[in-house]
């Protein structure tokens, strides 16, 4: 446990000085993640907002509000999970992420995996689904519980959509449920299988990256 904690503050002070792209040009700081080393659950987000740049935090804004409210229904609290985003700087004016600027930080977080080790990663947003699922429509396959390489896979929106799109907000409200009733279903099992030996798919669409 002290050697994952303290890898895991390595790969942070490494992602708060990283200069792999050009978004640390832009950004005020890098936000690698947070929550315990042992967590069973990993939550993987797209990318830091304008709060979460200026704190160096994930999800700390409105959004990460609302993920709060989401955890509270699967009887979870920030402190139980680990957050974090497949890109670790701000995109300038919240845009997309860029090909390169995914390729650039999906190694952070492959490493992130490997030491968290995860029973469930539950993916936000469809940069985050795309990641780990490429082609996948979002719209298709949230709510749903999907297997890969002995891991669980939880797809939702992005608890920022809810914001814009106040239909969505009873939308993750439900999948919340789902994955609360499966974590019950579901004993922890330990540790799952590590990623490092896992290749890469390839021929993914330009703007999405396979991390398995």
């Amino acid at each position: 446990m002290a050697d994952a904690v303290a890898e895991i503050e390595e790969l942070s002070e490494e992602v708060r000085t990283c200069t792999r792209c050009g978004l640390h040009r832009t950004a005020n700081r890098g936000v690698p993640g947070e929550g315990p080393v042992d967590a069973r659950i990993m939550l993987v987000g797209e990318a830091p907002g304008f709060n979460e740049d200026k704190q160096g935090r994930p999800f700390v804004g409105a959004a990460g509000r609302f993920l709060e409210e989401l955890l509270s229904v699967a009887g979870l609290k920030r402190e139980d999970v680990y957050i974090t985003n497949v890109v670790k700087h701000r995109p300038p004016n919240n845009r997309d992420p860029m090909p390169d600027e995914l390729a650039a930080c999906v190694p952070y977080l492959r490493r992130q995996i490997e030491l968290i080790n995860p029973q469930v990663i539950v993916t936000l947003g469809r940069f985050s689904l795309g990641t780990f699922f490429p082609g996948s429509m979002i719209s298709m396959v949230h709510g749903e519980i999907r297997e890969k390489d002995g891991r669980q896979f939880f797809a939702m929106y992005h608890p920022a959509a809810a914001l814009h799109q106040d239909r969505l907000r009873q939308t993750l409200l439900d999948d919340m449920k789902k994955l609360s009733e499966f974590l019950e279903r579901v004993p922890d099992q330990g540790a799952a299988p590590s990623v490092e030996d896992v290749p890469d798919e390839g021929g993914d669409p330009p703007e999405q990256l396979s991390l398995f």
